[in-house]
């Protein structure tokens, strides 16, 4: 198990840890009923917190942010000396989730996505792991909740599930059959960014074309002392908004 603790990446704290220690975390939490954030971070993901203070403060208040980009485990050894083997792949972390869940007894909520995203989901997770106690399935509403709808959408996931949340990307779409990965070699390798733009390019090019050697640009900054990036340079939300 690997749990080396957090460092900062552009000023966004991700933590250096394997697959066993992001799950024990995740699942010690939910056995304790505590409250326990985390979200699996490419470079798209770790430059919405670059680019934003707000999203910043987000992210570094969670308690887990895992490696999920082959750059980002790569810009934590370079530059922190972890020795990272392997990166902490949202969709392989779900698995392992419902792996420990299912052996554990403890039960999941899916949220987010279509109906029929959900059942196809909820159908191939089941087939995979059959003791998996599924106990909710919510559905995103695709708009900006209404003032009345938060509370109760935020109580019907504590009562599905008392309550690690784990943001992980598209691996619903994955794991649903709805969308395909990147072959093994190019996930290896840190090319699974042309992989998904070459399937998806008028919806990905800005993320990619742009923000991919901006990254490079600003790690390079970081790497050879150029400039401070401050975990602590944040702002705390206003008016705080829940899209379902």
């Amino acid at each position: 198990m690997i749990d080396r603790g957090k460092f900062n990446l552009l000023g966004v704290e991700i933590s250096a840890v394997d697959y066993e220690a992001a799950v024990e975390k995740v699942t010690d939490a939910a056995r304790k009923q505590s409250p326990f954030g985390v979200s699996a971070l490419a470079v798209h993901g770790v430059m919405t917190g670059v680019m934003d203070r707000e999203h910043r403060h987000r992210l570094n208040s969670l308690e887990l942010l895992v490696p999920d980009g082959q750059p980002v485990r790569w810009g934590l050894n370079w530059l922190h000396g972890t020795k990272l083997a392997e990166r902490v792949y949202g969709p392989n972390l779900m698995l392992e989730i419902c792996r420990a869940a299912e052996s554990q007894g403890l039960r999941i909520c899916l949220f987010g996505g279509s109906a029929e995203l959900l059942d196809k989901l909820a159908g191939n997770l089941l087939r995979q792991f059959p003791n998996l106690q599924i106990v909710s399935r919510i559905p995103s509403k695709f708009r900006r909740l209404e003032p009345g709808e938060k509370p109760a959408l935020v109580e019907q996931i504590k009562n599905s599930l008392s309550m690690p949340i784990i943001a992980v990307g598209a691996a619903f779409n994955f794991h649903a059959g709805l969308l395909r990965q990147a072959p093994g070699w190019m996930q290896r390798f840190g090319l699974e960014w042309f992989y998904r733009l070459m399937r998806e390019p008028l919806r990905l090019w800005k993320r990619y074309l742009l923000l991919n050697p901006y990254y490079c640009f600003l790690f390079a900054c970081q790497y050879l002392g150029l400039r401070r990036f401050d975990p602590g340079n944040t702002q705390a939300p206003q008016g705080e908004v829940l899209y379902g």
